[in-house]
């Protein structure tokens, strides 16, 4: 008897997915485990594998097409076995559509004038090529041919930086108004364009929702010294060099040890509200948001507060990269009990971050600026950064906030702190 293949929540969080490429089709030889196609989640892109061996004899879903969990996508049995054309046969089950295309506004009556050329086309052949979701989507906005590039990626895969030192080029079309890499389509003669929404977008607009309104936010500001934990930086940078170490430590890793240790010695903040109680974590796993090409998503630093600073860049770095390239494991971006949000490279001087529900609170990382400040009789330049916490007030009250902005502050200006 012939095996439905369903979609598959891959994700806590997951209520539907795009199937955004079959890799075993129709008539191919299947085994269970294998993967049969790649589907986008609200936070990643995943396999979908198949549960049964046999024969892939009926495809139900195109790709691009966004399905309900639940409904299914496909059929394994034997070859020649007949099956159901019409797919979802269980009761209730939702039908199955394409992800509308974006639709664009008439343009207004224009001054006689040549038609704009088309958008130039991506190389037809180039879904044969070993790439990334990402990258493909990327090379066919820009026009890149993937054949061309030396893939960076495991296996020699193409991914998103592939393309993007690749796109030497701009378009040949109407010249965009997007930076390199997004997803906007190109800028045309319309008054507007509607892009459907991605699974992650989706999942973005719900949680903020669940948090920003019902989550009674406040926020504390403080301003941190940071020349001492600069100079310790660079001595530890130095020293990692000489020993050909890996790769640097940055200021994000330190402010997450920084934050881990706070939140070791301030468990009040380290805290989950549960409706009707609140669960006060033991562990500390500090959620590290990485913005991505459609959204924001939040890999996890598991138990922080006992890795090196050498520990924690290079699993941050490696979380970060997998995260851009939508290949994050829900294991690795769930489970937070403390979030940190850093636009200091995108020299932002101050901002507040919204909570990321259950959790009660996150940090907002400032860039670091030089500032004249009184020493004395005498005025100083320092390293100075600011640093705004949301607190969930049914969690936490100010002065508990201020308590741990208070521990955090003096572990950042004085790094030594950090080995007591």
């Amino acid at each position: 008897m012939a095996t439905k293949v369903h979609m598959e929540a891959l994700s806590p969080t997951m209520e539907e997915g795009r199937l955004v490429k079959w890799t075993k089709h129709e008539g191919d030889a299947v085994k269970s485990g294998e993967t049969l196609a790649e589907v986008e989640t609200d936070k990643a892109v995943m396999e979908l594998v198949a549960r049964a061996d046999g024969q892939l004899i009926k495809v139900m879903v195109p790709e691009g097409t966004t399905v309900p969990v639940g409904n299914v996508v496909a059929w394994i049995g034997k070859p020649g076995e007949k099956v159901d054309g019409a797919g979802s046969t269980e009761q209730g089950a939702v039908a199955a559509k394409p992800a509308p295309a974006a639709k664009t506004a008439p343009a207004p009556a224009p001054a006689p004038a040549p038609p704009p050329p088309a958008p130039a086309a991506a190389p037809a052949d180039a879904t044969r090529v070993k790439a990334s979701p990402l990258a493909k989507r990327i090379a066919k906005d820009a026009g890149v041919d993937l054949k061309l590039l030396q893939g960076s990626g495991p296996g020699g895969r193409v991914i998103k930086r592939d393309v993007e030192a690749g796109a030497t080029q701009p378009r040949a079309a109407v010249p965009s108004v997007s930076a390199p890499g997004s997803l906007l389509p190109a800028r045309g003669g319309a008054a507007y364009e509607d892009v459907p929404l991605t699974q992650i977008r989706k999942t973005i607009a719900k949680r903020l929702v669940a948090s920003i309104g019902p989550i009674p936010h406040f926020f504390l500001t403080t301003e941190i010294d940071m020349e001492r934990a600069a100079e310790a930086r660079e001595a530890l940078n130095r020293q990692l060099g000489e020993e050909g170490g890996g790769g640097k430590i940055s200021f994000n890793d330190i402010v997450i040890k920084a934050v881990a240790l706070a939140l070791a010695r301030h468990r009040a903040c380290n805290a989950w509200f549960q409706e009707d109680h609140i669960r006060y974590w033991n562990d500390v796993h500090v959620g590290m948001a990485v913005a991505i090409e459609d959204g924001l998503i939040t890999p996890v630093i598991r138990n922080a507060d006992m890795k090196t600073l050498s520990e924690i860049g290079v699993e941050a770095r490696e979380l970060a990269g997998r995260a851009r390239n939508r290949r994050l494991k829900p294991e690795e971006y769930t489970g937070a009990t403390f979030s940190v949000s850093n636009l200091g490279m995108f020299d932002i001087d101050q901002f507040t971050a919204v909570i990321n529900p259950p959790e009660a609170g996150i940090v907002a990382i400032g860039t670091i600026v030089p500032k004249a400040v009184p020493d004395g009789d005498r005025v100083v330049v320092r390293r100075r950064l600011r640093v705004t916490m949301s607190c969930d007030h049914r969690v936490i009250d100010g002065a508990t906030g201020a308590a741990f902005l208070k521990t955090l502050k003096q572990m950042l200006e004085n790094p030594l702190a950090m080995l007591l």
